[in-house]
């Protein structure tokens, strides 16, 4: 993941300070409601101007009122510079993000995004793209197959939902034709991923996302269908919470300050608890506000931010969502 900073949310007496992140001024120029829960936005510069380019798969860092931080993937061409269009599903289980999107994001309201960072990009190695969404996951994907389509590039896409009425983006799906392929539990037209995988060709890639239940189910079953791994693309912005079994010790060195951090506990809410200040934002491991150095212990990392190289250094951890591998993780906070 291009790695970026972003402004801290205060948890405990202050927050860590943080170099500023870019961030980019916008305004809803239009909102609609997609099926009961999916709010489609699309986002203009308040001069009309060009926005930064996004490619297939992009997301945007989208600043929300009370200091929230979430991402969003982009669904819109990626080759209309003049707007981003995002699709946000208000989740039932809402930490805040979606909510404040529903709840404050009407037309003519300013807000700041990051620039477009991607994450989960379109390879061409020749063969066909399968691009496999589950709900809210249509987002990402739906751009890439624009593209797809455009360039005239070999694709299906997938789309599986629980219930028909929660299909979003219908209109551009209708338009991309015979490539679109639509799945509602309970229709009887599951998606077959058996057949997915034994038509597989050499070259092909397949593209999953949506809830992290639809992502790892998806996922291990191709695996274990025979897909290669390394042709098995994924994106996810939330995760478990995190941690070893059982609790371990942290030790924010800087404070001197010593806690435990219980089973199911986040690194960050046991030193909150404890009164160090720490900074957080997604609160998933995507990222990169809480990255805190290391100086002894193993971590557990949990995170989608740091490369496998940096989670090889064991050098720093994401305290929202990993863990530790040793009794005692000593961090320089």
């Amino acid at each position: 993941m291009t790695q970026a900073t972003i402004a801290p949310r205060t948890v405990g007496a202050a927050a860590v300070e943080r170099e500023p992140s870019e961030r980019l001024s916008v305004v809803v120029h239009s909102r609609r409601l997609d099926g009961p829960d999916v709010v489609v936005l699309d986002l203009r510069r308040p001069d009309g101007g060009a926005l930064p380019p996004a490619a297939p798969g992009a997301h945007l860092d989208v600043h929300l009122p009370g200091g929230l931080i979430r991402q969003y993937s982009l669904a819109g061409d990626s080759a209309d510079r003049n707007r981003y269009v995002l699709g946000v599903l208000r989740a039932p289980d809402s930490r805040g993000g979606s909510a404040a999107v529903h709840a404050h994001l009407h037309e003519g309201a300013g807000l700041e995004v990051s620039p477009p960072r991607d994450a989960f990009p379109l390879v061409d190695r020749g063969g066909r793209a399968l691009l496999l969404a589950g709900g809210i996951g249509i987002t990402p994907l739906l751009a890439m197959a624009r593209l797809l389509a455009a360039e005239g590039r070999p694709f299906e896409l997938h789309y599986s939902v629980r219930e028909r009425a929660r299909l979003a983006f219908l209109p551009d799906l209708d338009a991309l034709g015979a490539s679109v392929h639509l799945h509602v539990d309970g229709e009887g037209a599951p998606l077959d991923l058996a057949g997915l995988a034994h038509g597989r060709g050499a070259r092909d890639d397949v593209y999953v996302c949506g809830p992290p239940g639809f992502i790892d189910g998806t996922t291990e079953t191709l695996i274990r269908l025979g897909w290669p791994a390394g042709a098995v693309h994924t994106e996810r912005f939330t995760r478990e919470q995190p941690g070893r079994e059982g609790s371990f010790t942290v030790e924010a060195k800087r404070s001197g300050v010593r806690c435990a951090v219980r089973e199911g506990q986040s690194i960050a809410q046991a030193l909150a608890e404890a009164g160090v200040p720490v900074s957080l934002s997604c609160e998933s491991g995507v990222c990169g506000t809480c990255l805190t150095p290391v100086v002894a212990g193993v971590p557990e990392h949990r995170d989608d931010y740091q490369t496998d190289a940096e989670k090889a250094a064991n050098s720093m951890v994401t305290i929202c969502c990993s863990g530790s591998r040793t009794d005692l993780l000593v961090l320089d906070l």
